[in-house]
């Protein structure tokens, strides 16, 4: 009798973080809707019935991939090390504004993510008060962040919607000035 070998935990543990990580990324490059399962575990070099191992549903992924994705950008962007500065000249760059798949996914995919119900929605939900959270801690680090100011409203506000706007507009040049004048603004 054949015994099967299995993957260590540790293995799977890896493998559900490369298609999270993929996932990630790929949301906020095509949208909520222009990412298929199939063509996600393929990049990541697996078969689509080996999603199923991993997750029960799109949603699980497309929830903790959204989860991923806010995570990146507060470590990247907000780290505690930075300066309020240092973490708005981050996240209103010329290379912010030019990879929405590296970057805020609430900038990416707020929109989206406000029409989304379930665990989805949640998701978004979570991540959109964690980037206050972020702010607050960012602009007050000395106050608990449960509590969000209206100085910490009003720049996120402006943070992402800068971007945003950065993004949908043609001129290079009039997104460039988008970009320095919030940056102007906030700091």
């Amino acid at each position: 009798m054949m015994s099967i070998m299995r993957y260590p935990e540790s293995h799977k543990k890896a493998v559900r973080e490369r298609i999270v990580g993929a996932a990630a990324r790929e949301l906020r490059a095509h949208g909520l809707d222009g990412v298929s399962i199939p063509a996600l575990m393929k990049q990541v070099g697996l078969t689509h019935g080996g999603f199923y191992a991993h997750f029960d549903d799109r949603d699980e992924l497309v929830a903790e991939a959204v989860r991923a994705a806010a995570q990146s950008t507060a470590e990247s962007v907000f780290a505690d090390d930075l300066e309020p500065a240092q973490a708005f000249g981050r996240y209103l760059s010329g290379t912010h504004r030019d990879h929405p798949e590296l970057g805020c996914v609430v900038a990416a995919l707020g929109t989206e993510g406000a029409r989304k119900d379930g665990e989805v929605g949640d998701a978004f939900a979570d991540v959109a008060l964690g980037l206050l959270r972020l702010n607050e801690r960012k602009l007050h680090p000395d106050r608990p962040a449960r509590q969000v100011s209206d100085q910490a409203l009003q720049q996120t506000s402006a943070l992402v919607g800068a971007l945003v706007l950065s993004r949908l507009v043609k001129d290079p040049k009039l997104s460039d000035r988008i970009l320095v004048a919030a940056r102007a603004a906030l700091t």
